[in-house]
């Protein structure tokens, strides 16, 4: 089979071309850039373009079929050229569909905790010597890409709420038809696509409407909206809670018929394993197999990832940019180093973060820090056609505790002072964004 990847340096496109071409494809894309590490694994596959740019003349009648990332625009010239010559086209998900159309899917969804509940369930097959295909949107320790092509009869997929392609903008997460679904939870984000609350969760009930026929659901119980969703579906729900845990030495451990001691920490996490449980229930696995095979689960990629420690400072940073997001991993900290000085630190970055309608729902969402640091690069805001907020303004939002900051130098340092005051007490640095801090080391 040859294929041609229209936007192929993305982190799902570049996996996905590495997974293609490990099937034994024809590959090839293009791109108008290509940061690194996609650009040094595609080149190592022998996948990366000559040159970056749009090629009409890659597109030809020999190609059995293109994919389309979300990056190229309507009227790309590959994509117009594709369409003249009547190559089929699939955006990705439709892709990914169209490979585990006779296997197993199942699908996680969620306004946060999707990628740790996938990653919980393919750290879970995996130590079970299960056989099965993936994509997730994280590089996962013991796995050497984010997507996984065979002929294995299993599918597990992080389902993204985000937009399909230029050629068809609804969900990602509508185009995989599960058999077995689960959802952590509802809370708004993606203001620029989504412009209200109630067309958001719209998004939401349309995915519970595509589990097929006679298919699975487990969801947060905890949540109100998904709860009356729930009440609506027409396949089994099956609601999963916080299990009951305790700290001990240091550990979490959770008490269900047995007791577990897990690596990893915070409620929201513990959530998202008891409805990753839940999920691999639905496939036959025990729950004494599903949390012993998680005790040597220590979490992914910038989720609550720790990247430094010392006698007197721990570093964690997080993908967290929603409000709900925040406040749940501030609170974990909380719960994990109860006696720790936390410094909290916030980077706006996304759309909706840096949207002044919509920072109020922020209100308190650090306050459990001990210091609360906001950070915004004004570059941002002027890259995204925004208005730049005023430090005031966004002080007001979050709360009395909270710093806004637009100077990276100026909040390297206040970090510095912070952690000099404290005097015979743990510091915890947690650092959130869907960003990287200008890329900048701040301790």
């Amino acid at each position: 089979m040859k294929v041609h990847i229209i936007a192929c340096g993305g982190a799902v496109m570049h996996n996905m071309a590495i997974a293609l071409h490990q099937m034994g494809y024809q590959v090839t894309g293009s791109d108008d850039e290509i940061f690194d590490p996609a650009l040094s694994r595609l080149r190592r596959h022998g996948l990366a373009p000559n040159a970056f740019g749009w090629f009409p003349e890659k597109i030809n009648d020999t190609l059995d079929f293109i994919i389309l990332g979300m990056h190229a625009r309507k009227d790309n010239p590959e994509l117009q050229r594709a369409k003249e010559l009547g190559i089929k086209i699939y955006s990705f998900p439709e892709y990914v569909y169209e490979h585990a159309k006779n296997k197993t899917r199942i699908v996680i969804g969620g306004s946060h905790g999707k990628t740790t509940s996938t990653a919980m369930i393919m750290h879970v097959l995996m130590t079970l010597g299960k056989d099965f295909d993936y994509l997730v949107g994280s590089q996962l320790e013991g796995f050497d890409t984010m997507v996984k092509f065979s002929d294995a009869p299993i599918m597990v997929i992080e389902g993204d709420e985000y937009l399909t392609s230029a050629l068809d903008p609804v969900p990602k997460f509508h185009k995989y038809k599960p058999q077995i679904a689960m959802i952590t939870g509802i809370a708004w984000d993606h203001i620029n696509v989504f412009p209200t609350f109630e067309n958001y969760v719209e998004q939401f009930k349309i995915f519970i409407d595509s589990i097929e026929d006679s298919g699975h659901l487990a969801y947060f119980s905890g949540d109100p909206i998904l709860e009356a969703l729930s009440k609506e579906a027409k396949v089994q729900c099956t609601p999963y809670s916080t299990p009951h845990f305790h700290i001990r030495n240091g550990h979490v451990v959770v008490s269900l018929s047995e007791r577990y001691e897990l690596e990893i920490f915070g409620e929201h996490n513990l959530q998202n394993a008891e409805g990753a449980r839940k999920v691999c229930e639905f496939i036959g696995i025990k729950e004494h197999e599903f949390y012993k095979a998680l005790a040597t689960f220590k979490g992914t990629s910038k989720r609550l990832e720790k990247v430094h420690e010392d006698s007197e400072l721990i570093v964690f940073r997080d993908f967290a940019h929603s409000p709900s997001k925040l406040k749940a991993t501030v609170e974990a900290v909380r719960s994990r180093f109860s006696d720790a000085y936390i410094i909290a630190v916030f980077e706006l970055h996304t759309f909706s973060s840096l949207n002044k309608d919509f920072l109020p729902h922020y209100a308190q969402s650090m306050e459990k820090a001990d210091q609360e640091l906001v950070y915004f690069n004004p570059h941002v805001f002027e890259s995204k056609k925004m208005d730049v907020l005023d430090n005031q303004y966004i002080e007001k939002c979050f709360g009395s505790k909270t710093e806004a900051i637009s100077q990276i130098n100026d909040l390297k340092e206040k970090i510095t002072k912070f952690r000099s005051n404290v005097s015979g007490q743990r510091c915890v640095l947690l650092l959130m964004s869907s960003g990287n801090f200008d890329n900048t080391q701040l301790w």
